[in-house]
């Protein structure tokens, strides 16, 4: 079965109840030290979409908000997982978190 892959801007996405304050700073620190601002070869990130279209993240806080953070407006590869009942709107976003 094919999977569902977007190209998204990274400050769109959710982020999960369980990293709601962002990407961990050290690891964060870590990536840009290595990849900069390079995508090529980035695995896309995870995520599902809630019943109101917004896709909230389960893989990939960190290399979503590098993106974000190195490259304003840069789309990136999501592969969505399926579907949550509830909607998402309201959760924290990576923009926000920048």
């Amino acid at each position: 079965m094919p999977g569902d892959f977007r190209d998204v801007d990274p400050t769109e996405l959710r982020l999960p109840s369980s990293r709601s304050s962002g990407a961990d700073p050290y690891k964060l620190q870590r990536q840009i030290a290595k990849y900069g601002t390079s995508v090529t070869g980035m695995p896309p990130v995870l995520a599902y979409e809630g019943s109101d279209g917004v896709l909230e993240l389960v893989d990939g806080v960190t290399r979503a908000t590098r993106v974000a953070k190195l490259l304003p407006g840069k789309t990136i590869r999501v592969e969505v997982l399926g579907k949550l009942r509830r909607p998402h709107a309201q959760s924290r976003r990576i923009g926000d978190s920048l």
